[in-house]
C-alpha cells in the first residue's frame, strides 16, 4: 500500500495508483459555513481525503504607506493592500475576485518601476516553512508551495494589464525591468520552497480566456516564457526532482507544449468550458499530467449527481492506468454548487476501477 503522498506523486508521475487523487479546491465563505454546519468541523481537505496541503511563505513589506505608493489615482476609502502594495477593493458578495488599483499604471517613470518596494522574505521564513513541510510529511501526505501570480499576473497587477501590454508591444524598457524585478523575487521564492522540501512548485499566470489566448503566444514566448522558463530552472537547481505545478484558467491549448519544453510537469485546472480535456490528453498526455477538470462553471453548480460522476469517469478512463490526473473542481466551489454534487465528485473516485 501506498501512502496518500506517495499514491500521488506516482500519479502525477504517471506511474500508476492505487487509489484517486482527490483535491476538493478551495470552498468559497457560504460552503465553508455550510460544510461546518454538517459535519461540526471546517476541515473539508480531510473529509474529501486529499493527499496534498498547501504551504506558504512568509513575507514582508518594505514600505511604511501604501498610498503614497499612488500618484496617479485617488483611492477609496476602504481599500486593502497586499505586501506589493498593490491595492484591493472587495466587492460586496464576491468571494474571489478583487477591483485592484494599480501603482504603476499610467505615467509611472522608469524610476518609479525600478524604486518601487518589492516585498522580502524574513528571516525565519526559510524554517517556518521547513517545520510545515516536514509536518505534514509526518502525515503522509505531499506538500505544495503556493506561489501563484508568478510573473505575469504579478507584473500587471502593478503596472496593469493595459500598460504592461503596450509596454511589451512597444519594446518599451519599463517592461523589462519590472517583469525582471518580479521574476528574480519569484526566483527566490522557488528556492527557498526548494530548500524547504516541498513536493510540488504551484506557479501560475492566467494567460487564457474563454475561448482564445490571452495574448499572441509569440508574444508570450518573448516576454514570459524565458523568464518562467528562469523561475523554474532556479527551484529545480535546488531540488531536481520537484514537480512544477502551472496554473491557468481559460483556454491555453497554444502555450502548452512551451510549458512542457520550459519543465512544467502538471496542468490546473483544464477548464472544460474552454477546451476538451480528450484533446488535451491526446496531445500532451504523454509528458503532462492534469488537476483538476471538474467544471465549476456547468456541470458543478448546474448537472446532476450523475453527469457529475460520469464526467470524473471518463476524464479517469482517459487517463489510464498510468493516472496521471488529480480529480477536483477547476475553480473555488461557489454557492450555487449543490453539496450532492461534490459528494458525487467523491464517489466517483472511491468507485473507479480499470
Amino acid at each position: 500500500m501506498f501512502s496518500p503522498r506517495e499514491n500521488l506523486l506516482r500519479s502525477m508521475r504517471r506511474q500508476g495508483f492505487e487509489s484517486v487523487p482527490l483535491d476538493p479546491n478551495s470552498f468559497c465563505p457560504s460552503q465553508q459555513e455550510a460544510f461546518k454546519q454538517r459535519f461540526g468541523h471546517g476541515d473539508y481537505e480531510a473529509w474529501f481525503n486529499s493527499p496534498v496541503r498547501s504551504v506558504g511563505l512568509p513575507q514582508c513589506r518594505t514600505h511604511d504607506d501604501s498610498r503614497a505608493l499612488y500618484l496617479h489615482e485617488k483611492l477609496p476609502a476602504d481599500i486593502g493592500f497586499d505586501d506589493w502594495g498593490i491595492g484591493h477593493s472587495r466587492q460586496a458578495n464576491c468571494f474571489h475576485m478583487t477591483h485592484m488599483h494599480h501603482p504603476l499604471a499610467g505615467p509611472a517613470t522608469l524610476e518609479q518601476v525600478q524604486n518601487h518596494p518589492a516585498p522580502v522574505f524574513p528571516d525565519h521564513a526559510l524554517e517556518e516553512t521547513r517545520r510545515q513541510t516536514q509536518s505534514i510529511h509526518k502525515q503522509n501526505l505531499a506538500v505544495i508551495g503556493q506561489m501563484a501570480c508568478t510573473v505575469w499576473e504579478t507584473a500587471w497587477y502593478l503596472r496593469s494589464m493595459e500598460d504592461l501590454m503596450e509596454d511589451m508591444m512597444m519594446d518599451d524598457e519599463r517592461a523589462t525591468v519590472l517583469l525582471d524585478r518580479v521574476t528574480q523575487y519569484a526566483c527566490r521564492r522557488i528556492e527557498l520552497y526548494a530548500q524547504a522540501g516541498v513536493d510540488i512548485a504551484s506557479l501560475g499566470d492566467d494567460i487564457g480566456m474563454q475561448s482564445r489566448p490571452m495574448m499572441n503566444p509569440d508574444l508570450w514566448r518573448k516576454w514570459l516564457k524565458v523568464r518562467l522558463a528562469k523561475v523554474i530552472a532556479a527551484g529545480r537547481a535546488v531540488k531536481p526532482d520537484m514537480l512544477i505545478f502551472y496554473h491557468s484558467c481559460g483556454y491555453v491549448l497554444p502555450f502548452i507544449g512551451d510549458l512542457i519544453e520550459i519543465g512544467v510537469d502538471i496542468l490546473n485546472p483544464v477548464q472544460p468550458e474552454c477546451m476538451e480535456f480528450a484533446e488535451v490528453h491526446e496531445k500532451f498526455g504523454q509528458k503532462l499530467s492534469f488537476w483538476s477538470t471538474i467544471g465549476t462553471q456547468k456541470v458543478l453548480p448546474f448537472g446532476t449527481p450523475a453527469q457529475v460522476k460520469e464526467n470524473v469517469l471518463t476524464n479517469l478512463r482517459i487517463c489510464g492506468e498510468k493516472g496521471g490526473i488529480v480529480i477536483g473542481p477547476t475553480h473555488m466551489v461557489e454557492p450555487e454548487v449543490p453539496w450532492e454534487n461534490l459528494v458525487a465528485m467523491k464517489e466517483a473516485c472511491a468507485e473507479f476501477s480499470l
